[in-house]
């Protein structure tokens, strides 16, 4: 999430979410000390999230498997230990793969607003769709980490800045799009499944930032709702 300063009135067919899921995308985590011996708390359903054969046990191989996950998508400690954050974002992985390409199945992001970009913070996905039609995703997405929570509601978008830095963190937002106050739309070069979240931007992938960018305009609608898990 980055500020802005407005002075005066300063005032995207269809991609399937499988593809996303698969970019291999780039994080910094912490350095880990070791592989731990240690069985964790979600063995079975880590080993069976990552094809290792399933029998509640840590062995070196499950090791450098769930390690690799951890340390691609920032996860820390990566020491390959099964826990609850790393099994969180597993889990939601497959529940966002579920989703399939009907990502408002229930109904819940306005259908009579014509083009509107849709942010469910419960399954971290976001998706642009006219009326009824999907337009574009759905697509993971990473938002505001608990206290700083990106919000919910109805809102447009009213500032798009494409090489935007932010003043307060001192980091690039590529693509941004703002939409509530510092909230926006952009790009980071983080995973999407990196845990906490932002400080309440919608982050997205470089590839999916650009295809908002080309896809919505100022004055177009944006609805955020649901809870994102932690917060």
């Amino acid at each position: 999430m980055g500020d802005i300063r407005r002075r005066g009135a300063i005032v995207l067919g269809i991609t399937g979410l499988v593809a996303p899921l698969t970019l291999a995308l780039g994080s910094t985590p912490a350095a880990a000390a070791s592989c731990t011996t240690q069985a964790g708390p979600y063995q079975k359903q880590v080993e069976k999230f990552l094809g290792r054969p399933v029998d509640g046990k840590q062995s070196a191989a499950d090791c450098t498997a769930i390690r690799a996950f951890q340390t691609k998508h920032g996860i820390t400690p990566n020491i390959g230990y099964a826990g609850s954050v790393t099994w969180g974002v597993m889990d939601l992985m497959n529940k966002q793969k579920a989703v399939g390409n009907k990502p408002n199945a229930a109904g819940k992001c306005p259908t009579n607003k014509g083009r509107i970009a849709c942010v469910n913070l419960t399954l971290q996905i976001s998706w642009i769709q006219d009326g009824s039609r999907l337009v574009y995703g759905p697509v993971p997405v990473r938002t505001g980490r608990n206290g700083y929570e990106t919000r919910t509601g109805l809102k447009k978008i009213y500032w798009r800045d494409i090489d935007h830095v932010s003043n307060i963190y001192n980091v690039p937002m590529p693509y941004s799009q703002f939409f509530d106050g510092g909230q926006a739309f952009h790009s980071v070069n983080l995973s999407m499944w990196n845990p906490p979240g932002s400080h309440g931007c919608v982050n997205m992938t470089p590839t999916t930032a650009k295809k908002y960018w080309s896809l919505l305009k100022n004055g177009d609608d944006v609805f955020v709702y649901g809870r994102k898990p932690g917060t």
